[in-house]
């Protein structure tokens, strides 16, 4: 019996400021900081000791992680790191104030991006400073493979291709694993995991820093979802 432990990072900065932040590699804030603890005080509570963590490239799905890993004292299993459980990129709107963006496209364009599954944010042009391609971290990775703005769907693409090829093994094997990522990254897992559909998923919030668990057989059957936090309040 394998536990798929999903953490979405606590608040970052970009978040406070309520500004769109896709693969803009910005830190937690203050608040962040005490969520990622407050995250690995639960898990510890519950004796949520994963084997292994899976985590971004970006630095506040990082610093989740090993916040939360030391409040646990656990610090010592392997945290493995992958571009595709980035955050949804989030095109041209990287960077803005979602509510100038909301009034700029009106309501009914920012809700079909912002919450629907197929609908992408306008793309980052050639030239634009915000490209990936311009990450040194991202250098070695093959351009074209590189999003310029995403939809749920294809960031759901990405993430299930790596949850085939990395995870699911380990769950097979009855591994507990931590996966420290992104609202939309994890809302795309959530959504294979629970089977939604498109028009279900729109309802789908992950709260920064509150764990989810879900529990699975050596056949990757879903036995059952736990909630942590909800039984975590002092």
């Amino acid at each position: 019996m394998g536990r798929l432990i999903l953490l979405r990072h606590g608040q970052s900065l970009y978040n406070k400021e309520n500004l769109f932040t896709g693969w803009t590699d910005v830190d937690l804030s203050e608040e962040g900081i005490e969520e990622a603890k407050r995250a690995g005080e639960i898990l510890l509570k519950h004796d949520l000791l994963p084997d292994i963590c899976f985590t971004s490239w970006l630095k506040r799905a990082i610093h989740t992680a090993q916040l939360a890993l030391k409040e646990m004292e656990w610090e010592q299993i392997d945290c493995i790191k992958s571009w595709k459980l980035n955050e949804r990129h989030y095109g041209a709107w990287q960077c803005h104030n979602k509510d100038a963006i909301r009034k700029e496209v009106g309501d009914e364009m920012f809700m079909a991006v912002r919450r629907g599954y197929d609908t992408s944010p306008p793309p980052l042009q050639d030239g634009d400073p915000r490209l990936a391609e311009n990450d040194p971290k991202y250098r070695k990775l093959d351009p074209s493979s590189l999003p310029r703005g995403e939809s749920l769907k294809a960031t759901r693409k990405r993430v299930l291709n790596y949850f085939a090829e990395a995870i699911a093994p380990e769950l097979a094997r009855g591994k507990d694993l931590l996966v420290s990522a992104h609202g939309n990254s994890l809302r795309a897992l959530v959504m294979a995991i629970e089977h939604l559909t498109p028009a279900e998923i729109v309802e789908v919030e992950i709260p920064t820093g509150e764990p989810i668990v879900y529990v699975f057989d050596e056949t990757l059957h879903l036995l059952r979802k736990e909630r942590p936090a909800r039984f975590s309040k002092d």
